[in-house]
């Protein structure tokens, strides 16, 4: 009876011991979740020769983080794409290595290609998906690695990475001044855009026509078509200078209304 209770009082402690342990499917589960992830950097990456401290707590030396920075310059820029290359498991932290850790270049398509009105197709600015190399992440815990979630994890990195699924032209959007991405949304065109934004608000011009005035190059862009009414986005060295609407009747008349604010 002695040793019954002597086997069951050991068991018990056994298994009190190490209950808040990480499993081996638990540690499978992290790998599998976290590996090969894709995340967009919602500030700018470091690359660093050690990896970058981010505590479990949610919070990061974010000095450090800058030093980093101008020792070895940017893994990422706000807004790019990342992807975790490889997961490493210790007692206290877990490393992600980022494109590929120092080793990483730019393994990315400059532009993007996305969809626009009327099927074509047509290049983002680059810097809303390329990140310049890599960088290492240790999240660290106080004492040892408690039961996690993948899932938690990606949580727990929201000050720095977003793992939400995005697509690439809603990761270019957020990365455009305010007022340019309220215009995309509500399909217009404003000054101060560049072309790949009007393509984005309003799609492809029915034409396109050039002209030269007082030594300056211009490029209009006509949307619409008559009976109807017709917009006319004039650019000048790359950015739109002038947004005009028109309504253009059967005989061809046009009467100009007033111009998009």
């Amino acid at each position: 009876m002695k040793y019954a209770l002597l086997l069951s009082f050991l068991l018990t402690a056994g298994a009190g011991l190490g209950a808040d342990k990480l499993t081996e499917s638990d540690r499978i589960e992290l790998l599998r979740g976290l590996t090969a992830e894709y995340a967009t950097a919602k500030i700018s990456l470091p690359r660093s020769r050690k990896p970058l401290e981010f505590e479990s707590k949610g919070a990061y030396d974010k000095a450090a983080w800058a030093e980093a920075g101008k020792e070895l310059g940017p893994a990422a820029r706000i807004g790019d794409l990342v992807q975790i290359t490889k997961v490493t498991i210790h007692d206290d932290r877990i490393v992600l290595e980022i494109n590929n850790g120092l080793k990483g270049k730019r393994n990315w398509k400059d532009h993007i290609q996305v969809g626009m009105g009327g099927g074509g197709m047509t290049p983002v600015n680059q810097s809303a998906t390329a990140a310049p190399g890599g960088t290492y992440i240790a999240v660290v815990f106080d004492e040892k690695i408690p039961l996690v979630k993948s899932s938690e994890i990606k949580k727990l990195l929201a000050p720095v990475l977003d793992f939400e699924k995005h697509s690439a032209t809603e990761q270019y959007i957020e990365t455009v001044p305010e007022p340019i991405k309220q215009a995309i949304a509500a399909k217009k065109a404003i000054e101060g855009m560049d072309r790949e934004q009007v393509l984005l608000a309003m799609g492809r011009p029915v034409r396109k026509s050039r002209e030269s005035k007082d030594g300056l190059d211009f490029e209009d862009w006509v949307y619409g078509q008559a009976p109807g009414r017709i917009t006319f986005v004039t650019f000048q060295g790359g950015k739109v200078v002038k947004v005009k609407e028109s309504y253009a009747g059967l005989g061809g008349s046009t009467v100009e209304t007033n111009p998009i604010p």
